[in-house]
């Protein structure tokens, strides 16, 4: 069975040899734990992929160094990031604190909605962004591959106009952030029909929707708001045979009966924000889950042995043989290696 078939049983939940292995990283660990990282991806090769592909650029560069967040820059596999300024496609300046973090917008791009008329999409990015590398890395690999970013609607607004004034004008629900949220959503939609075209396996796409116990936004407003442009993204990529690949942080079961009606095949999300058990007798067998394990305080900071029976939790409530999970986790800085390979060891004992 090749790695590709592997996650597309266990998304089909056609009995997979086994659950799929796919690990994120923050840029950091490639550097203070770049040999303990190669060794865990020694010892389990990873079922899911990104395929080589070229960003492009960005006329709005500010003259502060240009990064575009893309999977490449802002996820998992990353390139390593300085603590200093940055300007991102959109023309949103970051700040990065510490080396080989992520960083957080701090000079949003669009400073007054008033503007909105007059503020135009990043598309030499698109267009400058070449692709004709995915295919062959496609080609060329076993794995489950997985496009770039290609819509985060929700985050973006955020980070055009500062979460703040964002959720301040979703409040009073003035015609001009509608406006902007057609301009993102026009724009996603282009980003994901150009990775449509290519042999990628699946689109994928995040938001992260929620704080530690409760949405962002009430759930009525997430329906209305944002539900409709989700559902028109899935419709596009399944209308192309392919999947569809979302990550939203913190505490979302409110939504997750929206999340399985838009038919989103893989959802990563901190189930250790809630009721996992209701999770699972709730979804169990609609929609893979795409790890995780507790990354806020287990990973860190807990004991290997922790770590193996938060797996085993995972296991026992959904993990039936089937399908319909993903064995997934997200390495922080100075996360102990053995926590890391608790995990994968433990995903990889019979049932």
């Amino acid at each position: 069975m090749t790695r590709r078939e592997r996650v597309i049983k266990a998304l089909e939940f056609d009995y997979p040899d086994r659950a799929p292995r796919d690990l994120w990283w923050l840029p950091a660990v490639t550097v203070t734990q770049k040999e303990e990282l190669e060794n865990i991806l020694k010892k389990f090769p990873m079922d899911i992929g990104t395929p080589k592909f070229t960003p492009g650029v960005s006329h709005g560069e500010k003259g502060l160094p240009f990064i575009p967040r893309t999977r490449s820059s802002g996820s998992s596999r990353t390139a390593l990031l300085r603590k200093g300024k940055y300007v991102d496609e959109w023309g949103s300046i970051w700040q990065v604190g510490e080396d080989g973090l992520i960083g957080e917008v701090k000079e949003p791009a669009l400073d007054d909605l008033e503007k909105v008329d007059h503020f135009l999409p990043p598309w030499e990015y698109l267009e400058s962004t070449d692709l004709s590398e995915v295919n062959p890395s496609c080609a060329e690999d076993d794995k489950f591959m997985l496009s770039d970013i290609c819509a985060r609607p929700f985050e973006r607004m955020q980070f055009l106009l500062g979460t703040e004034q964002f959720l301040l004008e979703l409040a009073y629900g003035r015609k001009e952030l509608f406006a902007l949220r057609e301009m993102v959503h026009e724009y996603n939609l282009s980003h994901i029909r150009r990775w449509l075209e290519t042999d990628v396996d699946a689109i994928l796409m995040m938001d992260d929707w929620g704080a530690q116990d409760r949405l962002l936004i009430s759930p009525a407003v997430w329906r209305e708001f944002l539900r409709p442009l989700y559902r028109e993204y899935c419709d596009l990529v399944h209308e192309h045979g392919k999947y569809v690949f979302f990550h939203s942080d913190g505490y979302i079961e409110p939504v997750l009966d929206d999340v399985v009606e838009i038919r989103i095949d893989a959802l990563n999300a901190q189930l250790f924000c809630m009721d996992i058990e209701r999770i699972a007798e709730r979804y169990r067998g609609k929609i893979t889950f795409w790890g995780e394990i507790d990354r806020q305080r287990l990973l860190p900071f807990g004991h290997p042995s922790e770590i193996k029976q938060a797996v085993y939790r995972m296991r026992k409530l959904l993990d039936d043989g089937k399908g319909g999970v993903i064995a997934q986790c997200e390495w922080g800085k100075q996360n102990p290696r053995e926590n890391i390979e608790a995990v994968f060891t433990t995903w990889s004992e019979p049932l």
